[in-house]
């Protein structure tokens, strides 16, 4: 089965206190966002990748796409809010497919999860990666409990999110024209009315935020060569 995805890839990310967009951040030499591509390069199911990047660094981005031979790989220019970017990646890509869409500080997810995700977007219409919540979740108001949430019922929710690009691209079209802005793009679907499924992802599949996210990024890169070897 064949999918597009698009990553969006301009925001900055002030909580990683690097100073810059955090997609450039090496991991083992590499910056971020070409470990995170690369996943979908190397997938014989992944027709295109729709990079969505800031209009002051396409050019870098087209070079880091050339240079790492990220031959699947095409740049847009982004919007001021996420939404407003991943709109403009789906908009880009016509036809009758499934798009996933997915964090560039997410290079961990696994291709099984991929794969089961467009199988799933194919059926459903919608659905995201996520895992169930570990932890006991408490609701707070003015730093007191207000209630203890039921754990069997949350899950953390991830990307990749993938859907009908038909449905994607209409819920963003509303979601644009009522000037309504979602936590995911999952959740515009969600408002439109729309089930979104669930597939359940893997613990690894952490998106690189703050500092100390660095360190989990390697740990889990020498585990995975642990387990190749």
């Amino acid at each position: 089965m064949e999918y597009r995805v698009v990553i969006p890839a301009a925001g900055q990310g002030k909580r990683m206190k690097a100073g810059k967009n955090k997609q450039f951040l090496k991991l083992r030499g590499e910056p971020l966002i070409v470990h995170t591509i690369r996943l979908f390069q190397e997938d014989p199911w992944c027709e295109r990748v729709i990079l969505v990047a800031n209009p002051e660094e396409l050019e870098l981005m087209n070079e880091l796409a050339k240079k790492h031979s990220l031959s699947k790989v095409t740049v847009v220019e982004g919007g001021k809010e996420r939404q407003h970017s991943v709109r403009k990646g789906i908009n880009s890509i016509e036809g009758d497919m499934i798009v996933l869409v997915h964090d560039g500080a997410r290079p961990f997810v696994t291709r099984d999860v991929i794969h089961s995700l467009v199988q799933k977007a194919a059926e459903m219409g919608a659905v995201t990666a996520a895992v169930p919540v570990k932890e006991t979740i408490k609701r707070v108001i003015s730093k007191r409990v207000v209630n203890t949430l039921k754990r069997d019922e949350l899950w953390t929710i991830q990307t990749p999110q993938a859907f009908q690009l038909k449905l994607v691209k209409e819920a963003h079209e509303k979601a644009q024209a009522a000037h309504m802005l979602g936590t995911d793009d999952a959740s515009l679907v969600e408002w439109l009315g729309h089930e979104v499924a669930i597939v359940e992802g893997d613990y690894q599949n952490i998106k690189l935020t703050t500092p100390d996210d660095l360190l989990f990024a390697e740990a889990i890169m020498k585990e995975r060569e642990m387990r190749k070897s």
